[in-house]
């Protein structure tokens, strides 16, 4: 019996009630809408059913890949042999505590969660609230704009590793640049997170927040899919500046392209397929080594 027939006979047995989805395409669970179908995908409801599908999965070998929104990932063309589990679907979650803190789960979208805390009169999520990530997403990357980032707002991180769940404080997740210990340990699968924010006017959150969107729209190409800024932040430089200064500007590659509006974002002018945009971050990556002798790190996570 394959893992897609065993999937099936416990999932229908032990979690009658989680949505399952067979060959479910990537590209209706990614930005860039590019990938291949997933042979199975999961969209648990709570962190509970998160964890028994993760424990099933490791007893019997099974690829796992844990997605939110799907805003940082290039999927393959060909499709993924492995159990897709898309937390954004259902762990919807939140909840208010006392003294300015948030508890949400991992699917939650950071616009969603930074609309609430507005509504509770809390401020410092402002910065997140155009990011198009979830929670579990900004956590791993420690997502940032505007200099904000989420380092600054994190209290505690309930997460799942291969010997059982754990909460870890701030000062336990090694939060850097695009970095934290999620992304040293991709195994480890985070499930909520507390939010520590401070009391401000709904008011002024709400018109902060417009204010950054406004921004956003106005440099950014949010009309056409993408993942964002598609390379790391150089030390000393801008990766937009580096790729605008080599004329790349516009440069295609099949569907993909350089944007004409922010050459730090790759997007997919329609029909890009994975093999483009990696085809498109090569060429991107060799003209700015030649020209300016600095290597670009990609930001978007390739699957292979």
């Amino acid at each position: 019996m394959d893992w897609t027939a065993q999937l099936d006979k416990w999932t229908a047995a032990y979690l009658p009630d989680l949505d399952i989805l067979h060959d479910e395409p990537m590209s209706r669970h990614t930005s860039f809408r590019i990938g291949g179908p997933a042979k199975r995908m999961a969209c648990p409801a709570s962190g509970e059913q998160l964890v028994l599908l993760m424990g099933f999965a490791q007893e019997r070998g099974i690829r796992t890949l844990v997605i939110g929104n799907g805003t940082n990932l290039l999927a393959p063309d060909e499709g993924l042999d492995a159990l897709v589990i898309d937390t954004s679907a259902a762990m919807h979650a939140m909840e208010a505590k006392e003294d300015g803190r948030i508890s949400a789960a991992a699917g939650v979208s950071l616009a969603r969660l930074a609309d609430f805390a507005c509504r509770q009169g809390l401020t410092g999520l402002e910065f997140a609230h155009g990011i198009p990530g979830t929670l579990g997403g900004a956590v791993c990357m420690n997502a940032g704009a505007y200099g904000g980032e989420m380092r600054q707002v994190l209290e505690s991180v309930t997460a799942l590793f291969p010997d059982g769940v754990r909460t870890l404080r701030l000062e336990e997740l090694d939060l850097g640049y695009r970095h934290s210990l999620f992304t040293d340990h991709p195994e480890v699968v985070v499930l909520s997170a507390v939010v520590h924010l401070h009391s401000g006017d709904p008011e002024t959150i709400r018109a902060q927040m417009r204010q950054l969107m406004d921004r956003r729209k106005a440099s950014q190409p949010l009309e056409w899919p993408s993942a964002g800024s598609t390379f790391k932040r150089p030390e000393g430089y801008f990766a937009g500046t580096l790729i605008e200064q080599c004329g790349l500007k516009g440069l295609t590659v099949g569907g993909a392209q350089v944007s004409k509006k922010h050459a730090g974002f790759l997007i997919n002018t329609g029909g890009a397929t994975c093999a483009d945009v990696m085809e498109l971050i090569r060429q991107v990556q060799e003209r700015v080594w030649t020209e300016k002798g600095v290597r670009l790190e990609p930001e978007v996570r390739i699957i292979r």
